[in-house]
């Protein structure tokens, strides 16, 4: 029976019909814990997302990967159940949570049925107040922890992006991994991990959105229950992160056919009016599909790599512009240049008039499609919520986009794109790429 209702819960993730215009109830809690909720009784099924902010950037400077193993012993036994018994427990609920962490939030995702729903929020409840973090928990916990830790060290891609973040960001915790080194994780304690519990896991930072078969009044007193007792306050947030990124190109050796390429500088934050105009001017220049411009000049047309992309990092204590790509060593310096002209060519021409049009059309089309289940609807709304976006922008934001000017896109593509700027990151055994200022491009 267990078997059936798992199988029912997974098929319930698709519960809501297609659509971009949702509507949405703000709820506060009886306790004063606001959410938006979007109910839709059809089908006895609740998604549930929140999330906390501050993150891994909340570790001590000698603490580095403190939240993060923190997070992933949430779900190794709470009260008298150790990890088995936590989930034989929520397997028998045909519950399902999720934890994780990255450097601006402790994120909690929960999947339940109606009928179960105040036993799984009794045993998330206990996930997320009183975690054991017995001894043998830990251990596993940081072998694995480890384990990624050393295979990302054999990601080119992943060591690039490291490498241009710490020359962004320097000692700031955005400028080193949120997972920790083998080392700082080896040396975390129990009591390590009870600090980052009470530190990132408090009512003063929380962000929640829920769709389903639940009411408002409903809503409030699950979150009431479920979170009422976490600290009021966790540990301060955070100022602004410094950015010191400077120009030029920097070779990482590493063993292999091809060289992983990242390039950044700085961007433009969540909140700036420019954000959403920069967002549709990047989608033409690299928004990583077919028919962006770096596609076309990298790959359509020179053969240079199977993929480009390129995005806006705009965290809550900082923003940059990155691009990555990987290609054949004998070909990086080709590579580099042409994503450097390219970079240039958006910053002084700007978008045509039809480039605008289509990006347009693919944006507003495209947006539907997220909102395709009751789980990706409420990481939306608890997304929009961290970004400080009104509880109706889904249904403005295709608007928004569609307002858009060209003599604005390129005001902000000129703004944005600043060639002479880039930090270039190379991690392979590059072919024409000489380390250190940025040479003139042709």
């Amino acid at each position: 029976m267990m078997r059936i209702l798992a199988g029912l819960a997974a098929t319930l993730f698709l519960a809501l019909p297609l659509r971009a215009e949702i509507a949405v109830e703000e709820v506060t809690s009886p306790g004063g814990i606001r959410a938006w909720l979007v109910p839709e009784p059809s089908i006895p099924f609740v998604a549930l997302e929140l999330r906390f902010r501050g993150g891994t950037t909340l570790d001590p400077a000698d603490r580095r990967g403190a939240v993060n193993l923190m997070v992933g012993l949430l779900e190794e036994g709470t009260g008298e159940m150790d990890a088995r018994g936590f989930a034989e427990a929520r397997e028998a609920l045909a519950a399902q949570f999720g934890f994780d962490a990255d450097a601006d939030a402790v994120s909690v995702s929960a999947r339940f049925l109606t009928e179960n729903r105040d036993a799984a929020v009794a045993l998330l409840q206990g996930a997320l107040a009183a975690p054991r973090f017995d001894a043998d928990a830990v251990e596993r916990v940081r072998g694995q922890v480890l384990a990624n830790t050393r295979a990302d060290s054999q990601n080119p891609t992943r060591l690039g992006t490291r490498a241009l973040f710490a020359a962004a960001f320097g000692d700031d915790p955005y400028g080193s991994s949120g997972d920790g080194t083998a080392e700082s994780v080896a040396a975390l304690t129990r009591d390590d991990l009870v600090v980052a519990h009470r530190a990132a896991l408090a009512r003063d930072r929380v962000h929640v959105a829920a769709v389903g078969d639940i009411t408002g009044p409903e809503l409030g007193l699950l979150l009431d229950s479920l979170l009422g007792g976490l600290p009021a306050t966790g540990a301060p947030q955070p100022g602004a992160a410094p950015l010191a990124l400077e120009p030029g190109i920097a070779v990482i050796p590493f063993a292999g056919p091809q060289s992983a390429v990242i390039v950044g500088h700085a961007g433009i934050g969540i909140g700036d009016p420019d954000f959403l105009t920069a967002y549709v001017v990047n989608e033409v220049l690299g928004g990583g599909r077919f028919g962006t411009r770096l596609m076309a000049a990298l790959r359509e047309t020179r053969g240079l790599t199977y993929g480009v992309g390129t995005g806006l990092a705009a965290m809550d204590r900082g923003a940059l512009v990155l691009g990555s790509f990987q290609t054949a060593n004998g070909r990086a310096g080709e590579a580099v240049a042409v994503l450097r002209a390219e970079w240039a060519r958006m910053a002084a021409e700007g978008l045509s008039a039809e480039e605008l049009e289509a990006v347009k059309t693919y944006l507003t089309g495209a947006y539907p499609l997220r909102f395709d289940g009751n789980a990706p609807i409420a990481r939306i709304l608890v997304a929009m919520q961290m970004q400080g976006m009104p509880v109706d922008y889904t249904a403005r934001r295709n608007a928004l986009v569609r307002a858009i000017t060209l003599a604005e896109a390129n005001r902000v593509a000129a703004r944005l794109y600043d060639p002479a700027a880039l930090h270039v990151v190379v991690v392979g055994q590059p072919e024409g790429v000489v380390p250190g200022p940025l040479p003139p491009l042709e």
